[in-house]
């Protein structure tokens, strides 16, 4: 149905609710982790979803994004805004935009090309067997349920190295390292690997844990590095505090987080 669009006697209208806010989603400036004219980064909450679709525009980041960066006195002047990586809707952490078009290719260079250093943080059920491991597939999607997984044939190149930091009887806090950004990459691998992430009931995460409910996937986008793509000799070390609800779950399940050395 079309803005403006006439109804006639009788017609039926289907009304979608998505649950979402009816406040659209604006960026606090607590949000900001770093903005000069060319990059911009944002410690984005858990919950929020990155790109628009067909069914949501409002509330995005994209669409907040533009709202924050848009002038008044150029009310025609739509801002310059490229997404150069994305993160899940339940993922909060650092995300990165380039935000004038000198900065665009080259920035979508460096993480295409891999140049860059990440770090998330997640919070698994099960123990690890190893302190530390490698996991290294194909990821392509499956056509009936929409998931990703490990294919033999057809998929893209993923790699994900992993570390614990701490571990109880039932659980375990990882810092992970992806050398690849494909979708769903971490979810899937820590899943097949027999610790799924907490909370993510997409991949077999538990729901609840310590007879607490999860509202959300035990992902966070903690740190991201990189050369900053105009300013020569200049690199970028961006870290977004671990968030509340992640730090309740941790400190339910008897762990807290230090940074490995």
């Amino acid at each position: 149905m079309k803005c403006g669009m006439n109804l006639e006697p009788g017609a039926e209208v289907e009304v979608f609710i998505d649950g979402g806010d009816l406040e659209p989603y604006r960026i606090a400036p607590a949000s900001v982790l770093y903005q000069d004219k060319y990059v911009f980064a944002l410690n984005k909450p858990a919950g929020i979803p990155i790109q628009p679709t067909p069914a949501r525009y409002k509330g995005t980041v994209y669409e907040a994004m533009l709202h924050l960066l848009h002038n008044p006195y150029q009310r025609h002047t739509k801002p310059e805004l490229a997404m150069v990586q994305r993160l899940d809707r339940d993922t909060s952490g650092v995300v990165v935009f380039s935000i004038h078009k000198r900065s665009h290719k080259a920035l979508t260079a460096t993480f295409t090309e891999r140049k860059v250093n990440k770090v998330y943080l997640a919070l698994v059920a099960g123990r690890p067997e190893k302190s530390n491991g490698s996991i290294h597939t194909m990821l392509g999607r499956h056509r009936a349920s929409g998931r990703m997984k490990s294919v033999q044939k057809g998929g893209k190149e993923a790699i994900t190295h992993y570390r614990v930091v701490e571990q109880s009887d039932t659980c375990a806090l990882l810092e992970v390292d992806i050398l690849t950004g494909r979708t769903h990459q971490i979810r899937v691998h820590l899943s097949e690997a027999g610790f799924p992430i907490v909370g993510d009931t997409l991949y077999g995460g538990p729901a609840t844990h310590n007879g607490f409910s999860v509202e959300r996937s035990m992902l966070h986008a903690h740190t991201l590095e990189f050369s900053h793509p105009c300013e020569a000799d200049k690199s970028l070390h961006l870290c977004a505090p671990v968030p509340s609800d992640f730090n309740l779950t941790l400190s339910r399940a008897g762990l807290s987080y230090a940074p490995i050395p």
